[in-house]
């Protein structure tokens, strides 16, 4: 009986590594058959120098002050007319808002749907007391060593030079566009992009004007991330979380530390908040985050092919490990950040008012509603005030990926990054082209931006920077992809 049993036992063993083995080989590759083009020529000291200039310009935006550095925009719009003098003469020019760019270069074929690209002129200030730690100043645009450095020569400065080089190049080897093309630059994105992007968006809609797609910054070329993938992946965001800060209150007596009562304010609020952390949203592989998946697994090598071509199997033993590492957590759940916490005056009296603010980056599926319901469960006490913050906005939807736009960007990375793979990503953070989706149903975030994990610090970090090749290769993608598309 034994010995049926241990057969019946091997039987089942081989039948299940088998279909594992046949469901892994079954899993062809999904990337577009696309022959690599041959390079345009391009100046690269040149443009270098151009965007290096740029980044002189503290363009830096404000929460609070929104006109802080209006000076320095109105010097980066004069500078950017005398850098690319065929677009301003061949393209109409508007400033929305205080410094926002709409540019509008008419198509031939008033039939045709326009398309829209996007970047924004703004970054993000230097890190006080960290200007020291940087291998060049961060506002002198220095060339030096292969790379272009300086504060926003990857976000977003790079993608905008990079479009902005790419149409005055077509505009003098003499290309007509079909269809009407719009650039989109906002000058607020890095604050919610409410005086710029936003302003912009509502300014189409009240021309009527629809958009066969939009394309704004975004997800990267990853290389060396992802495990067990040899190749260099482009992932295009056709999604991003949405943005959920609550606020927790709590009023209390104020009193003398040497008198306090078994429950204080701090105390209360800090159980709420552990409360918060402790109990995150659940991980789950679906959406977008099973697209890439399926996507990038025949391209995989070793155990990773064969964990990602069998999630029917091993999704909880995947879903797991992913969830360890912050970034690919993130893809998974909506999650928790306690970002900020304001009490008390005086060492030895105890605050009357408490204040804490949770940030959440929600999935699609997730809602504002949704996270109120779970922070108002969590906390579980009716002495905690909770409310939302102004600048909260829903996840975008899911851009079809089986669209012609998608399949364009997609045939665009494949020519001109030779050997990358191309799948599907969900955005982390917010961008301005979230403002656009009442006129578009395709709506895409992705830099041409080679990226290592040691460069994912530099974003919004010290040192920020960018290869000239690569910023040769981003105005290839920009030139490449608007002829594409016609």
């Amino acid at each position: 009986m034994l010995k049926r049993f241990f057969i019946f036992l091997l039987v089942l063993i081989v039948l299940l590594l088998s279909v594992i083995a046949v469901n892994t080989l079954r899993h062809g590759s999904k990337q577009l058959a696309v022959s690599p083009l041959a390079a345009i020529v391009i100046d690269e000291q040149a443009v270098a120098q151009r965007l290096a200039t740029s980044l002189h310009f503290q363009t830096i935006s404000s929460q609070g002050n929104a006109d802080s550095s209006a000076a320095e925009f109105a010097k980066l719009h004069a500078y950017l007319q005398r850098a690319f003098p065929l677009s301003h003469a061949r393209l109409k020019r508007e400033v929305v808002g205080s410094a926002s760019l709409l540019y509008t270069w008419e198509g031939s074929d008033p039939q045709a749907k326009p398309i829209m690209l996007m970047a924004h002129q703004d970054v993000v200030p230097i890190a006080p007391n960290t200007e020291q730690n940087w291998l060049q100043p961060p506002f002198e645009g220095v060339i030096k060593d292969g790379y272009i450095w300086g504060r926003g020569s990857w976000d977003d400065k790079g993608n905008l030079f990079a479009i902005m080089e790419a149409v005055e190049k077509l505009i003098k080897d003499g290309f007509t566009p079909r269809q009407t093309i719009y650039l989109a630059f906002g000058h607020d994105e890095e604050v919610s992009g409410l005086q710029g992007a936003k302003m912009i968006a509502s300014l189409m809609q009240s021309r009527g004007i629809s958009l066969d797609y939009v394309l704004d910054e975004g997800l990267l070329i990853t290389e060396g991330i992802l495990k067990g993938l040899d190749q260099s992946a482009a992932l295009i965001g056709v999604a991003e979380k949405g943005y959920a800060t609550i606020q927790l209150s709590l009023d209390a007596t104020p009193g003398h530390s040497s008198i306090p009562p078994q429950k204080t304010a701090i105390g209360m609020m800090s159980v709420a908040l552990a409360r918060l952390e402790g109990q995150q949203f659940p991980a789950q592989i679906q959406g977008v985050a099973l697209a890439l998946f399926e996507t990038i697994a025949p391209e995989m090598h070793g155990l990773n092919r064969v964990l990602l071509s069998n999630l029917w199997l091993f999704k909880p033993l995947v879903q797991r490990e992913l969830a360890k590492g912050a970034g690919t957590n993130a893809m998974l759940r909506t999650t928790t950040a306690l970002t900020m916490i304001h009490a008390g005056n005086k060492d030895n009296v105890l605050p009357g008012h408490i204040d804490a603010t949770v940030n959440f980056r929600t999935l699609p599926g997730d809602t504002q509603a949704t996270v109120l319901a779970h922070v108002k469960q969590t906390v579980s006490n009716d002495a905690i005030q909770l409310s939302t913050a102004s600048g909260n906005s829903e996840p975008s939807r899911i851009s079809p990926m089986n669209s012609k736009a998608y399949q364009t960007l997609n045939k665009t990375v494949r020519e001109v990054f030779a050997n990358t793979i191309v799948a599907p990503g969900l955005m982390l953070g917010a961008t301005d082209s979230r403002h656009f989706e009442g006129i578009s149903q395709h709506i895409f975030k992705f830099s041409p931006v080679r990226a290592t994990a040691n460069d994912l610090p530099r974003f919004h970090g010290t040192n920020e920077r960018i290869s000239v090749k690569n910023y040769a290769e981003m105005i290839r993608f920009y030139h490449q992809l608007l002829i594409n598309s016609n």
